[in-house]
C-alpha cells in the first residue's frame, strides 16, 4: 500500500468528492453535496489558501489530506493547518496516515512553510497517537477556540 501524494486539481473532483463525503459521514460533519462541492472547488482550482492531496493512485485514491495556509505574526511566516485527513477504512492501520504526516510536512517545509498545526477531537485517542508519532505536540500555552460567523 502506498502513501504516495498527488496534488489534487479540478480534474480529480470525481475521485476526491466521495472520499470527503465518506469522511464527513464518519465524523458527523453535516454538509449537503452542494455546500461540500462549494467548499472543495476553490482548493482544487488552485486558490492559494489551501491544497488537497490524494493519497495513493490518483485514479483510485485511498484517502486525502487537505492543508490550509495562513500567516502568523508570532511565527513570523506562513503556517499551515491540517484541515482534513482521511484514509479508507479498509486500508487503515497500515501506517498510511503516519507516512503522509511525515512526508508532507517535509515537502511543505521545503516550500517555505514554518509550522503545521492540526486539531483532533479530544476523545479520538487513536488519531492523537498517530499525530504524536508524527511529531505533533499539544501547545502548552493555548487551546483552539472557534466562533462561527
Amino acid at each position: 500500500m502506498s502513501a504516495a501524494l498527488t496534488l489534487a486539481t479540478g480534474d480529480n473532483f470525481d475521485q476526491i468528492a466521495p472520499l470527503i463525503a465518506a469522511f464527513h459521514a464518519e465524523v458527523g460533519i453535516r454538509l449537503n453535496d452542494t455546500d461540500r462541492t462549494n467548499a472543495i472547488a476553490p482548493i482544487l482550482d488552485g486558490i492559494p489558501c489551501g491544497a488537497a492531496y490524494l493519497i495513493g493512485r490518483p485514479r483510485a485514491p485511498i484517502g486525502y489530506i487537505i492543508i490550509t495556509f495562513g500567516w502568523s505574526i508570532g511565527i513570523g511566516d506562513m503556517d499551515g493547518f491540517k484541515d482534513e485527513l482521511y484514509v479508507r477504512s479498509g486500508v487503515r492501520n497500515l501506517g498510511i496516515a503516519s507516512e503522509v504526516l511525515l512526508s508532507l510536512p517535509r515537502a511543505l517545509a521545503g516550500a517555505g512553510l514554518k509550522v503545521l498545526q492540526l486539531k483532533v477531537h479530544a476523545t479520538n485517542e487513536r488519531a492523537a497517537r498517530v499525530y504524536a508519532r508524527a511529531g505533533f505536540r499539544l501547545h502548552e500555552d493555548y487551546t483552539l477556540m472557534t466562533r462561527r460567523l
